[in-house]
């Protein structure tokens, strides 16, 4: 059996460029072409493909189950996306793209069978039916039941809708966000921005009745700012993105990003190779929650769970962490990366306590999975595109705000690691065990953040961690990020100020 190594990351430029594009259409432009990006129109794609008939939909459920099963599911996605990136101040690139189609899933117990069509027509829809369906061959036709709208809760609000936005705005943000890093400093030598937005329309109904339609905005927004003295260089990552409209950048101005990444570039080129060994580390509040997104949070998804594998598995209701320890699952925080008005099943988002001080009490699940383990659906079955099955996801994951005061936590540790920023990391789902590389860091010296330190990594163990956070700051702070687990998701990783006793950290210091 094989085992993916599920990660955690800041996404690379080239990663960034290619997400939308994948399997779609995408039309790139040269930058003399990138006021021609608004000619591009999106609504006869978005009725073609999202007003399928609903009555053809119900025959495609039936077709898909006439050889057994007990769930049958379509899928319908629409995703229309701009991408422009500038590097050395000059537009590099400017991509439009249409990605659309629609997969059928049949479950028959265990088993799971899907396929996918590029064409969203009855007979691409009944043939993807067919051979989904092959996973029940042999069993009793499967009943499904008429399709009604579901309701459900919107956690996603719109003030300045992206199909009504200028390209003319898209292109001002990114001017003054390059403008901004490079004002920063003079060693600032060179800033790259990328930005990306996309509304993605679902339909999702399945035997069981359920038929919804929704539509999901998304702004992502990256800078990254290289600062070079001497034989020293950094290059600085920081990370804007919200399900909103184009509001978001009045609630955080590109000059904020620009300047945050060029802050970091500067203070890191004085960084000294870190130490190795055991010590404390304490984790700034914001994205340094990717550390228990990526070290606890997958091996609390279910699928591994309903496997038999895994670190938690068969440990509801059992003491698994410290006193102060409580990590939170909540896809309906309004606007986040990784908020969802309902899961890609159908599932309407919650707010699942996974640990509460200390003590395991549940997992997160899809529908397979959930009915597996015999549990609820959770609100976690998510897919990266209408070419993926859903399987257990985050969304908004962190570690809940604790009593103590952030300083007083730095004050009282001796000596360890400071960690203001981590790049990402992977962990084995299996035996919990994780590494994390820290791309801003710094010594503590009585009780004093001092000197940066670069190649600094956390090298542990989930178990370990989560028992020895023995302080938990009353300053909770997001960062999102893209969640890998054989397919991307749209994710938020949180916490408050954490200090975590005896941590491994593997360091390049001689």
């Amino acid at each position: 059996m094989r085992l993916h190594q599920f990660s955690v990351r800041d996404i690379p430029r080239r990663r960034f460029l290619g997400l939308t594009a994948k399997g779609g259409l995408a039309v790139a432009l040269t930058p003399a072409l990138l006021s021609q990006l608004t000619s591009c129109g999106s609504g006869a794609a978005t009725a073609s493909v999202l007003d399928t008939d609903r009555d053809m939909i119900s025959r495609v459920l039936k077709k898909a189950l006439e050889k057994g099963g007990n769930f049958s599911e379509v899928y319908i996605e629409n995703r229309i996306s701009k991408q422009i990136v500038m590097e050395e101040s000059k537009f590099r690139s400017g991509l439009y793209g249409i990605s659309q189609g629609a997969g059928v899933r049949v479950i028959s117990g265990n088993k799971t069978g899907y396929a996918y069509t590029d064409v969203v027509d009855e007979a691409g829809l009944m043939r993807a039916a067919e051979v989904a369906s092959y996973v029940a061959s042999g069993g009793t036709a499967g009943t499904t039941v008429s399709l009604s709208d579901a309701d459900y809760s919107s956690f996603v609000t719109v003030e300045m809708p992206l199909g009504e936005i200028a390209d003319e705005q898209r292109i001002e943000m990114i001017r003054r966000a390059d403008q901004a890093a490079l004002a920063y400093d003079p060693r600032i030598k060179m800033a790259m921005v990328d930005y990306y937005d996309e509304v993605r329309g679902r339909v999702i109904a399945n035997s069981e009745g359920l038929y919804l339609r929704d539509e999901l905005p998304l702004l992502f927004f990256i800078v990254q700012a290289m600062s070079s003295e001497g034989g020293s260089r950094h290059m600085a990552r920081e990370r804007l993105s919200m399900h909103s409209g184009f509001e978001m950048f009045s609630q955080v101005t590109p000059e904020e990003v620009a300047r945050n990444a060029a802050r970091e570039a500067i203070v890191m080129l004085a960084a000294q190779e870190a130490p190795a060994g055991i010590m404390d580390v304490v984790m700034q509040n914001g994205w340094g929650g990717v550390l228990v997104h990526e070290a606890v949070g997958h091996p609390l998804e279910a699928d591994n769970i309903a496997k038999g594998i895994g670190a938690f598995t068969g440990k509801v209701g059992q003491k698994v962490a410290s006193d102060c320890f409580t990590m939170i699952d909540d896809g309906t925080l309004p606007n986040y990366r990784g908020t969802i008005n309902h899961d890609d099943e159908g599932t309407p988002a919650q707010r699942n306590v996974l640990i509460e001080n200390g003590v395991l009490n549940g997992y997160m699940t899809d529908i397979l999975s959930a009915g597996q383990l015999g549990m609820n659906r959770t609100g976690n079955g998510r897919r990266e595109s209408f070419r993926y099955i859903p399987i257990p996801r985050m969304t908004n994951t962190f570690i809940a705000q604790g009593n103590d005061d952030p300083a007083e936590i730095l004050a009282s540790t001796k000596k360890g690691i400071y960690v203001q920023s981590l790049s990402g990391g992977s962990v084995n789902p299996v035996t919990g065990m994780f590494n994390f590389t820290c791309r801003e860091a710094y010594l503590i010296e009585n009780g004093k953040k001092t000197v940066p330190v670069r190649g600094a990594t956390l090298i542990g163990s989930c178990m370990d961690v989560i028992s020895n956070i023995d302080a938990v700051g009353n300053d909770l702070a997001f960062g999102p990020g893209i969640c890998g687990k054989g397919q991307s998701a749209e994710v938020t990783a949180g916490q408050p100020t954490v200090r975590i006793r005896g941590i491994n950290v593997g360091g390049s210091k001689a």
